[in-house]
C-alpha cells in the first residue's frame, strides 16, 4: 500500500497499524478509529463519517494486500460501534465490503469478515433488515464453508440474525421468498442445514406468514427430507409438521390447488430402495390425504395424478405399512368427491347445444347428506366461483373432473401385468364407482374398457374377479347404456324379454344407497353391452378352456347373483344355440346343466321350471333345451327338473342311436347321483304314485338299461326296487289319490302349450350334427395316423 497516499483524517500511525501483520496493532489502530468516529457522531459531521468509511472499504478492505484487508474489517467494525444507532444510516458502506471478503480464498480473512459483520449487525439490531438478503445470500455461503471456526463464526452470526427477525415486526417476507426458493435447491448438506433452520424459524414468527408462500418451497422441503443427515430430515420433517398443522387451523387461506402437483409428484417413490424416499413419500401421502378432506372438490382437476401416486401403494406389504394405510385413505376420500354432479355437467352442456328444455326429473336437487357423497341419492348443487377451500355451506367450487385422465390410469394398471392384487380392485372399485356415479360420461370409455375387464375374469384372486363381475354388470345392466330398441334373445318360436333383478343388486347396496333406478318396474331390460358381454364371455370361455374348468362356474353364479339368473340362461342358451364348435357347446351346456341343478342361487329358477305353470316359463324351457340338445344327458336332467317325464322317456329312446362313449356314461353316472340329491326329493317322492307317473319309471329304467353293472347301476337299481306296487298305493287314501290325479291332469294340461314333437326333432338333428363333426374329427384322426405311418 502506498504510505504517501492521503488517508485523512485517518492519521498515519493508524493507518500503518491497519496494515500491520500483528492482530494487537491492528486492535489498537481501531481503537482509534473508533475514537474519531464518535468525535464526527458528536459532530454531526456525516460527510467525514462516509469518509472514513470510504477509505477503509476501497483502501482497506478491497485490498489485494491480505494484512490490509484484515485491518479494513477490523476498521468497518470500529466504525459500526462508534456509530451504535446511527450506524443504520451507512449500513450499505459498511455491509458491503464486508461480504465481499465472505469469497476470499483465506479462510482465516473469511473468519474476520464474519466477526466484523457480526459486531456490525450487533450494533445496528433491526436496521439491518432491509439488507437481509444481502446478509443471508453471504451466510448462505459461509454454512457450507469447510473451515470450522468460519463455520462457528458463522452460525454465531445466524444465531443474531435469527433473534433480530425474530423480535421484529417489519421483515419483508415478499423480497426474501425468491431468495429462499434459489437456495432452498441446494445439495450441500450444510446448505441445507442453514436453509431448513431460517424456515423453521421464520414459520414459527406469528407476524411472518410464510405458509401463504408454501407453494413455492413445498418441493424444495420434500428435496432437503430426501438428504443423508439424520437431522436434517427430523428438522425437516418437524417444519412441514408445523406447516401441515397450520394448514389444517386455517384451511380457508392454503392455495392447496398450487401444491397439488407437487404432491403427486412426491407421493411416487422414485427409488424403493432407499429409506429417504420412503419417509418423503409417506409425508406427501400423509399431506396429500389431508388436502383431500380439507379442499375437497378442489383436488377433482388432479385425480389422475394423484391416482397414479396412490394406487401402487396399495398393494404394499407391512413394511411400509404407514404409507398404505395413507394411500387407502387418500383413495377412499378422492373416490367421494366424484358425485352425481360430475355427469351432470354433460348434460347440461348437451340440452344447451341442442336448446331443449331442462326436464323436471333432471332439475338438480339439495343434497341430503353432505359428510357421505357416496350416497347415490345426492344430486347436484349450484356451484359458485373457484376458490382453494370447500366451506361447509352449500356454496362449492365449480370443478371440472378430470374423467379421461382418470380412465387412462386405471386401464393402464388394469394393462399392467406387475400390477398387485389390492391395486387391482382399486381400480375395479374406481371403475364401478365410475359407472354407478358418472354414467353417460363413463359409457363413451366402455368400448376401449371392455376387452380388458373381459381379460381381467382370468385374473388369479376370486376377489378381483368379484369386482371385475361387478363392473361387467353394472356395464350390462345401466340405463344410461340402453339402446332405442330392448335386448331380447330369440329364437324360432319365443321372445324373452331380458328382466332386471327385482331387488337392488347386493354390491350397489352397500356403496350406493338407494339405485331406485334398479328395481323400478319400469327400468328398461338389459342394455346392449348385456348381449354383447354374454357373447364375449363364452368366446371367452371357448378359447380358454382352463377359465372355463377352474372359473366358469363361480363366474357364472356370480353373473346370476347380479344380473338375474334367467337373464344369464336364457341369453347363453340363445347364443350356443348358434355356436359352431359343438364340442365346447356340449362342454358348456354341462357346465351350465350343473349349476342350474345345483347351485344355490339358481334356487328361483330351479322353481320357476319346475311346473312349467306359465307362458314364460314354457318360453324359458323351450329357449334352454334347444341348447341343451348339445348334450344328451343334461337335455333328459332338464327334463327331469321340469316334470316332462314323458319326453324323458322319449330321449332316452333315442339315446339307443347315439354314439355311447365312456364320458357319456359317466354323465349319466352324475345324473343318477343327482337323482339322489336334495333338489330330486320332489321326483323321488313322485315315485309313490307309481300310476300317474309312469313315465318316470320307465325313464329311470331307461337310464338304468343304460348304464353297465357299477355302483351308479346299484345305486338306481336299488331306488327302483323300492317303487311300490300302485293297488297296494291306491287303498291307502282314496282323496289323496284322486287329489294326486288332479294335479297330474293340471300339470298335463300346462305342458300342452308346449309342442314336444318338434322339440325332439330339434334334439335328433342337433346330436345328428355332433354324431357327424364326431366322424369327421375321427377320420382326420385315422388320416393322420395312416400318413404316420407311410
Amino acid at each position: 500500500m502506498n504510505t504517501e497516499k492521503d488517508f485523512s483524517p485517518l492519521t498515519p500511525n493508524i493507518v500503518r497499524a491497519l496494515n500491520d501483520k500483528l492482530y494487537e496493532k491492528r486492535k489498537v489502530a481501531a481503537l482509534e478509529i473508533e475514537k474519531l468516529v464518535r468525535e464526527f457522531v458528536a459532530q454531526n459531521n456525516a460527510t467525514q463519517i462516509r469518509h472514513v468509511i470510504q477509505i477503509l472499504a476501497s483502501e482497506f478492505a478491497l485490498s489485494q494486500h491480505p494484512h490490509s484487508r484484515k485491518g479494513g474489517l477490523i476498521g468497518l467494525a470500529a466504525c459500526s460501534i462508534a456509530l451504535g444507532k446511527e450506524s443504520g444510516l451507512y449500513l450499505k458502506e459498511l455491509i458491503e465490503p464486508v461480504l465481499t471478503c465472505f469469497n476470499d480464498s483465506d479462510s482465516r480473512l473469511r473468519y474476520y469478515a464474519c466477526e466484523a459483520l457480526y459486531n456490525i449487525v450487533k450494533v445496528a439490531r433491526g436496521a439491518v433488515l432491509p439488507h437481509f438478503n444481502l446478509l443471508f445470500d453471504g451466510l448462505s455461503k459461509l454454512a457450507a464453508d469447510p473451515d470450522p471456526n468460519v463455520k462457528s463464526g458463522s452460525e454465531l452470526l445466524d444465531r443474531l440474525l435469527k433473534d433480530i427477525v425474530t423480535e421484529s415486526n417489519s421483515f419483508d417476507l415478499v423480497a426474501f421468498v425468491p431468495l429462499l426458493r434459489e437456495r432452498i435447491y441446494s445439495n450441500n448438506q450444510y446448505a441445507r442445514q442453514f436453509i431448513i433452520s431460517w424456515i423453521h424459524v421464520l414459520e414459527s414468527v406469528p407476524d411472518i406468514h410464510l405458509l401463504d408462500y408454501l407453494p413455492e418451497i413445498l418441493d424444495g422441503l420434500f428435496q432437503i427430507m430426501g438428504d443423508n443427515s439424520k437431522e436434517i430430515r427430523k428438522t425437516c420433517e418437524v417444519v412441514l409438521g408445523e406447516f401441515l398443522k397450520e394448514i389444517k387451523k386455517i384451511p380457508s387461506t392454503v392455495k392447496f390447488a398450487e401444491m397439488a402437483n407437487i404432491l403427486v409428484i412426491h407421493c411416487q417413490a422414485a427409488d424403493e430402495t432407499k429409506l429417504t424416499n420412503d419417509l418423503i413419500q409417506l409425508t406427501a401421502m400423509t399431506w396429500m390425504r389431508e388436502f383431500i378432506q380439507l379442499a375437497g372438490r378442489v383436488m377433482l382437476p388432479y385425480s389422475s395424478g394423484i391416482l397414479t401416486a396412490v394406487l401402487p401403494c396399495l398393494s404394499y406389504d407391512d413394511r411400509k405399512k404407514n404409507t398404505k394405510e395413507a394411500a387407502s385413505a387418500c383413495n377412499y376420500s378422492l373416490m367421494k368427491l366424484v358425485t352425481p354432479e360430475d355427469d351432470e355437467e354433460e348434460e347440461e352442456e348437451r340440452r344447451e347445444s341442442t336448446g331443449s328444455p331442462s326436464k323436471e326429473n333432471d332439475k338438480p336437487k339439495t343434497e341430503t347428506d353432505s359428510n357421505d357423497m357416496l350416497n347415490a341419492s345426492q344430486e347436484s348443487v349450484s356451484f359458485s366461483n373457484i376458490s382453494f377451500f370447500t366451506p361447509a355451506s352449500a356454496d362449492r367450487p365449480q370443478v371440472t373432473l378430470d374423467l379421461d385422465g382418470i380412465v387412462q390410469v386405471l386401464d393402464r394398471h388394469l394393462h399392467d401385468s406387475s400390477t398387485g392384487m389390492m391395486t387391482r380392485i382399486a381400480v375395479l372399485k374406481w371403475l364401478y364407482h365410475l359407472y354407478i356415479k358418472t354414467p353417460r360420461k363413463m359409457f363413451r370409455h366402455t368400448d376401449s374398457l371392455f376387452p380388458m375387464l373381459l381379460k381381467t375374469l382370468s385374473d388369479e384372486s376370486d376377489e378381483v374377479i368379484l369386482k371385475d363381475l361387478e363392473v361387467l354388470a353394472e356395464i350390462a345392466s345401466s340405463p344410461a347404456g340402453q339402446t332405442d330398441q330392448n335386448l331380447s334373445c330369440d329364437n324360432a318360436d319365443n321372445k324373452v324379454v331380458l328382466k332386471v333383478p327385482e331387488s337392488v343388486k347386493p354390491a350397489q347396496q352397500s356403496s350406493t344407497g338407494s339405485k331406485g333406478v334398479d328395481s323400478s318396474p319400469s327400468t328398461p331390460s338389459m342394455n346392449s353391452y348385456f348381449y354383447k358381454f354374454m357373447i364375449n364371455l363364452l368366446k371367452r370361455f371357448s378359447l380358454e378352456r382352463k377359465l372355463l374348468e377352474n372359473r366358469g362356474a363361480f363366474i357364472i353364479r356370480q353373473l346370476c347373483l347380479l344380473l338375474h339368473a334367467e337373464n344369464i340362461f336364457h341369453s347363453m342358451a340363445d347364443i350356443l344355440l348358434k355356436e359352431e364348435d359343438l364340442k365346447f357347446a356340449s362342454t358348456m351346456v354341462q357346465t351350465l346343466n350343473t349349476i342350474l341343478l345345483t347351485s344355490a342361487e339358481l334356487f328361483e329358477l330351479r322353481n320357476q321350471l319346475k311346473d312349467l305353470r306359465t307362458q314364460e316359463s314354457c318360453a324359458l324351457f323351450c329357449c334352454l333345451y334347444r341348447s341343451w340338445c348339445h348334450n344328451p344327458v343334461a337335455t333328459v336332467s332338464l327334463c327331469f327338473l321340469t316334470q316332462n317325464y314323458k319326453h324323458a322317456y322319449d330321449l332316452i329312446q333315442k339315446f339307443g342311436n347315439l354314439e355311447v362313449t365312456v364320458d357319456f356314461l359317466m354323465e349319466v353316472d352324475k345324473l343318477v347321483q343327482l337323482i339322489e340329491s336334495p333338489i330330486f326329493t320332489y321326483l323321488r317322492l313322485q315315485l309313490l304314485d307309481v300310476e300317474n307317473n309312469p313315465y318316470l319309471i320307465k325313464a329311470l329304467y331307461g337310464l338304468l338299461m343304460l348304464l353297465p353293472q357299477s355302483q351308479a347301476f346299484q345305486l338306481l337299481s336299488h331306488r327302483l326296487s323300492c317303487v311300490p306296487n300302485p293297488e297296494l298305493m291306491r287303498t291307502v287314501d282314496e282323496s289323496k289319490y284322486m287329489d294326486s290325479k288332479q294335479h297330474v291332469a293340471s300339470r298335463r294340461a300346462s305342458h300342452a302349450q308346449v309342442d314336444y314333437s318338434e322339440l325332439l326333432q330339434h334334439f335328433e338333428r342337433v346330436q345328428s350334427k355332433h354324431l357327424e363333426v364326431r366322424h369327421q374329427r375321427s377320420g382326420r384322426s385315422s388320416d393322420h395316423h395312416d400318413r404316420k405311418l407311410m
